[in-house]
């Protein structure tokens, strides 16, 4: 009862919010994320009223698997813009942009962050600085994907732009395996090897690559056995929910240090990317599944904004850290955005507005986080903190910066005057 509860004050919470925040422009997004933050610990959480407000971390997490799910749908939704044909012509403009802005905003976060430490290296470590820039690459699709779709964004700068958070992840992915690594290696956290390195992450990267494409010529083998709309919608569920759970299998070798892990992002990804270039009537069933996804995307964003931390406001340390973090990494990614852009030909409103909309960062970043935090003890939790803190910012400004970098590209179009009804015409 409790659970389902949550569930549905979740659920109207959002609702309640997206109103309120439309009058001030902002989107939906952002007032999901309100909502989560008012119903969470530290504000109606605080009541100890069950079901009214979630009144600790463990009661959020209990809703872990439907913010997983989401994040699977979010990636599915991202798979179908690759495409073939639209590949060929924005294919190699997507890889460069993504990877360039990628290593920019890593760069730009461990230099500025090493400079930081010279001036306070009891605050913060070698180590974190690296780990911090890793994290830096990390965009999250979930927040890019609502704003485009709640305000039906189309254009140049939509068609690259999502492609690039897709491939944004296993960019991460691989910085973040090789920093962390060397990370450990500082701090003296585990063995440390070129396999933990550089083996491990690409053998990720490849093995969802591959389990996503397995799944793909499944799935579009199976959907042909089904003629009816609501069958062939439940086929398409059922794959992106039986993707998610297989991406959860870690197998390791007991003779050596090789781990096969998978991410749900890609495997989602490379499932819908497989699906939609070899089923006719793909569009057509993507745009459903578009429909069906709404409410789950609302509960989503709200735990998103439930699992924020407050308390991180009370740690100097990492606000501090927090701040030039967000600055480093907002520069690096717009900087490498628009740099890269450039050096692939891509329009002057490309070049212009790329980068803002690659600021939103979330679900990746905190899981990577939370790896940090349990291999390394107390300089893990200080990332934590830190990382926790910069979502917190992102999560609530990038939608709306995200808005605003799509209007002034030409993107969303102004909303038409709703024409007078009939009857309205007749009283006049």
């Amino acid at each position: 009862m409790e659970v389902l509860l949550s569930i549905a004050v979740a659920l109207l919470a959002g609702l309640l919010m997206s109103r309120v925040v439309k009058p001030l422009k902002l989107p939906a997004v952002t007032g999901y994320l309100v909502a989560g933050l008012l119903i969470g610990p530290f504000v109606l959480g605080k009541l100890g009223v069950e079901g009214v407000g979630f009144i600790d971390f463990d009661k959020v997490n209990v809703l872990k698997p439907i913010s997983d799910v989401a994040l699977g749908f979010i990636a599915f939704a991202i798979g179908n813009e690759f495409r073939i044909k639209q590949l060929k012509t924005i294919g190699r403009q997507a890889t460069i942009i993504a990877v360039f802005q990628a290593l920019a905003a890593t760069v730009l976060v461990d230099l500025g962050l090493l400079g930081l430490h010279l001036l306070m290296p009891d605050k913060i470590n070698v180590a974190d600085c690296i780990t911090l820039g890793a994290i830096a690459t990390a965009t999250a699709p979930a927040a890019t994907l609502m704003v485009v779709n709640q305000y039906k964004a189309k254009g140049p700068l939509v068609d690259i732009l999502l492609p690039i958070v897709a491939l944004d992840d296993a960019v991460g992915l691989v910085v973040f395996a090789v920093s962390f690594g060397i990370a450990k290696s500082l701090v003296g956290a585990g063995a440390v090897s070129i396999v933990s390195v550089l083996i491990n992450p690409l053998i990720e990267v490849t093995a969802s690559l591959a389990l996503g494409t397995v799944l793909g010529l499944i799935y579009t083998w199976l959907e042909r056995f089904f003629h009816s709309r609501s069958k062939r919608l439940c086929v398409a569920i059922t794959f992106v929910i039986f993707a998610v759970s297989l991406s959860m299998l870690h197998i390791e070798f007991a003779d050596s240090q090789v781990e096969i892990g998978f991410s749900s992002l890609l495997v989602c990804m490379m499932m819908a990317t497989v699906f939609c270039n070899i089923c006719p009537s793909s569009e057509e069933l993507m745009a459903k599944t578009d429909r069906w996804t709404a409410p789950l995307f609302v509960l989503f964003f709200v735990i998103s904004g439930a699992e924020l931390d407050l308390s991180v406001f009370t740690d100097w340390v990492a606000v501090l850290v927090g701040v030039a973090y967000i600055i480093l990494r907002s520069v690096g990614k717009i900087g490498g955005a628009s740099i890269s852009s450039k050096m692939t030909h891509c329009s002057p409103t490309i070049q212009k507005w790329l980068g803002i909309t690659l600021l939103p960062q979330a679900g990746v970043a905190l899981g990577m986080s939370l790896t940090v935090s349990t291999q390394l003890g107390k300089d893990g939790a200080v990332i934590r903190s830190i990382i926790l803190f910069s979502v917190l910012i992102y999560e609530l400004v990038g939608p709306m910066l995200t808005k605003i970098a799509l209007t002034k590209a030409g993107e969303i179009a102004p909303k038409e005057m709703n024409p007078p009804h009939p009857e309205q015409k007749r009283h006049r």
